[in-house]
């Protein structure tokens, strides 16, 4: 008899990362949480960002009713950098434009941290991915702003929009990172655990 596919939660509300998840063929459910982000100035942008999703992922457990061997909780975050800083999500059009701007010629780093945790342990990990655009003028970054309102993504842009793909000259890593979960390094992670899938 096959055992019963292991239940993931995602400790999340990103529609991005819902429909990435659901590339794995997994059952799962979600599970939004809210926490601080806090960012330690002492850790690395990618120790920050896996302790940030490990955070996410313990918030989301301790909602459980019934936590048990099959249930794997999933906790991401994802930040934008440049030269080393953090693009977090935009305040408003402004910041979103000054932002669009400062990414123009120049290559930077998306990075998402994702953990897994379960009765058995917890692990997490940090990928990285280098994006460079081709050059938008400001026409066309106020173009992209109101047409597509990306205001809730980090580093103020998606991507996946279809505006986008005018503008993405090179990817260094994997897309789906960008997006906002490295799908093929969380399949790898997953199946230490549930080697069965």
């Amino acid at each position: 008899m096959a055992m019963e596919t292991p239940l993931l939660i995602l400790a999340s509300q990103s529609p991005r990362r819902k429909e990435l998840l659901s590339l794995l063929g997994m059952r799962f459910r979600t599970l939004p949480v809210d926490t601080e982000e806090r960012f330690d100035p002492s850790k690395t942008i990618e120790e920050n960002v896996a302790a940030v999703a490990l955070e996410k992922a313990e918030a989301a457990w301790k909602m459980l009713h019934d936590p048990h061997e099959r249930v794997t909780v999933i906790g991401a975050d994802t930040v934008v950098a440049l030269n080393g800083e953090m693009l977090g999500k935009p305040d408003g059009y402004n910041n979103a434009f000054s932002m669009l701007q400062s990414l123009q010629n120049k290559t930077h780093k998306v990075h998402t941290g994702f953990a897994l945790l379960s009765s058995a342990g917890a692990y997490s990990e940090c990928v990285t991915t280098s994006v460079e655009f081709e050059p938008m003028n400001d026409r066309e970054i106020a173009g992209y702003l109101d047409l597509v309102k990306p205001f809730d993504k980090a580093g103020s842009y998606g991507i996946q929009d279809p505006l986008m793909a005018c503008y993405v000259r090179r990817i260094e890593g994997c897309y789906y990172n960008v997006v906002g979960l490295p799908v093929s390094r969380l399949c790898l992670a997953l199946k230490r655990i549930f080697p069965e899938i």
